[in-house]
């Protein structure tokens, strides 16, 4: 049974194509990995199916009464809610009934004997609803998701303005979960997750029995869940059955036959016209001639999609710093209250180290307490001399209005225009995507921009906050090929395993310091 259709999808940004004449289907229970590149358009149509965005051409049909939840990676969280808002938020529509229940007992004092039959028959009706659907266990079913998401080690009475990108994500989850929709959407649900959280979701949609549509750049993730992929690329979109794997071999082999195709027509097109050309002048040949022409007019010339530029990430590196990269003495890490215990710790010159464990234990504020970003509680932090620090973050929250050319021309005013756009293009971005405000860009594009910024800067020492959420596939694979080559010194928070293993020589797992219960 069909869940969605979508037919003949045209849709783009100002004289940007992203879809052309694309059609979908969603079955029940299919499992949908949705992939391709950064900017290809997949939170676009994401948008489009969930009515944020109009296409400029083509519908979108749902089936009737189909409940749809969308995990969306640009979500905003009011400031003022607590998570606890957030999640009793999930069960709005039987809230609405509890009220309109109340409303009509207090009206049962001044009607009528047949009213007042109407409405007792409309009150079991609302009862019975409430009671099938546990409205009276609601705290303790928000008790036992926020748990197994580890929310309720935060606090749920903690306002959502002061939760980290992965807390936020957390919480949009358990919503999403608590709601228990007909249709899951998930737009990069594993951004900003823990291994351990990660595992938690991927049991859990093995186990889901309906449809869900998910959008992943976490590679393992993605073929561990999903059934079907389709592929966005070049205005399209193709379908191919099985897991990430069986969709790469299948689509570099019919890559491979459509380019062996295209040689050999191209070929016999080379041939054709070489022949019209000797003998169209000839009365003796000249119908063979027009023969050869009006066969070349009907063909159907193939065409090969334009290659996407592949990202090239090359770090500059400084001069060499000292021996010492930095030794803390006693660190108690915080803000409020301690995050850790006394934390007494050295990185020497050359050292690769990757920070991994839960979110919220202070993996963050422990880099931002070594750059000196923020204060300790106590104890101290002494750096090493001659450092040249990147520091790649792991959100900026503020909108920004610049095009990447002013972004990274402001960062390098000695660079004239064609040096700026040559770099922005190494780091995999189109001359379209080039010109546009980053505001608009996807979260990966948005994230190459940066990058850019990053490997332009002379350094000796790079700190990464989660540097591959939101790229794609071949930038991760580039990025990390870039820093097993880069001979400074890296501090890298990652929650990807198949990412840092073999970028690092050292792990330091922060659950062992952390004062957190989790």
């Amino acid at each position: 049974m069909s869940i969605l259709n979508v037919e003949r999808l045209s849709h783009g940004f100002g004289d940007r194509a992203i879809f052309n004449d694309v059609s979908f289907r969603l079955l029940k229970g299919e499992h949908i990995g949705l992939i391709g590149a950064n900017g290809e358009g997949k939170s676009t149509f994401m948008n489009i199916i969930t009515g944020k965005l109009q296409p400029d051409d083509g519908k979108v049909e749902w089936s009737k009464r189909m409940r749809v939840g969308y995990l969306d990676q640009h979500a905003v969280l009011s400031k003022g809610m607590t998570m606890r808002d957030v999640l009793k938020g999930a069960f709005q529509y039987l809230f609405d009934m509890e009220q309109e229940m109340n409303d009509m007992y207090g009206r049962m004092g001044d009607v009528s004997p047949e009213e007042l039959e109407r409405l007792l028959e409309d009150v079991g009706t609302i009862q019975d609803t409430l009671t099938n659907q546990d409205f009276y266990m609601i705290d303790a079913k928000i008790e036992e998701t926020a748990r197994g998401l580890g929310l309720t080690d935060i606090g749920l009475d903690k306002d959502v303005n002061d939760l980290s990108g992965g807390q936020r994500t957390k919480v949009l989850l358990a919503k999403l979960l608590l709601e228990k929709p007909d249709i899951l959407l998930l737009d990069e649900p594993t951004n900003y997750l823990d291994e351990q959280h990660i595992e938690w979701l991927k049991r859990y949609l093995n186990e889901y029995e309906n449809a869900f549509i998910l959008i992943s750049h976490d590679i393992p993730f993605l073929n561990s869940v999903i059934n079907l992929i389709y592929h966005m690329e070049n205005q399209a979109l193709n379908r191919y059955v099985g897991d990430y794997d069986h969709f790469l071999e299948v689509h570099e082999m019919r890559k491979s036959q459509l380019e062996s195709a295209y040689k050999r027509q191209q070929q016999e097109i080379s041939e054709l016209k070489d022949f019209v050309q000797r003998n169209k002048a000839s009365v003796a040949t000249r119908n063979m001639a027009m023969s050869r022409q009006k066969k070349l007019d009907k063909m159907e010339v193939i065409e090969l999609a334009k290659e996407k530029p592949k990202p090239q990430f090359n770090f500059k590196e400084g001069r060499t710093a000292g021996k010492l990269i930095f030794e803390a003495t006693d660190l108690v890490i915080g803000y409020d209250s301690p995050l850790s215990r006394p934390l007494n710790l050295r990185m020497e010159r050359g050292q690769k180290i990757a920070l991994v464990g839960a979110n919220g234990i202070g993996k963050t504020t422990l880099l931002r307490s070594i750059l000196g970003e923020i204060p300790a509680l106590s104890g101290s932090v002494h750096k090493g001399e001659n450092q040249q620090v990147g520091y790649f973050q792991q959100e900026i929250k503020e909108s920004n209005n610049n095009t990447c050319i002013d972004e990274v021309w402001n960062e390098f005013p000695s660079l004239n225009q064609f040096e700026v756009r040559a770099a922005l293009a190494r780091c995999g971005l189109t001359t379209k995507h080039i010109e546009s405000k980053i505001v608009v860009l996807s979260g990966g594009e948005k994230a190459k921009v940066r990058l850019c910024k990053l490997i332009n800067r002379e350094t000796n020492l790079l700190v990464l906050d989660e540097p591959t959420n939101h790229l794609d596939v071949d930038a991760k694979e580039e990025l990390k090929r870039a820093l097993k080559a880069y001979k400074g010194s890296i501090i890298l928070i990652s929650h990807e395993p198949d990412f840092y293993r073999d970028v690092v020589t050292e792990t330091w797992n922060c659950e062992s310091w952390t004062t957190k219960v989790f």
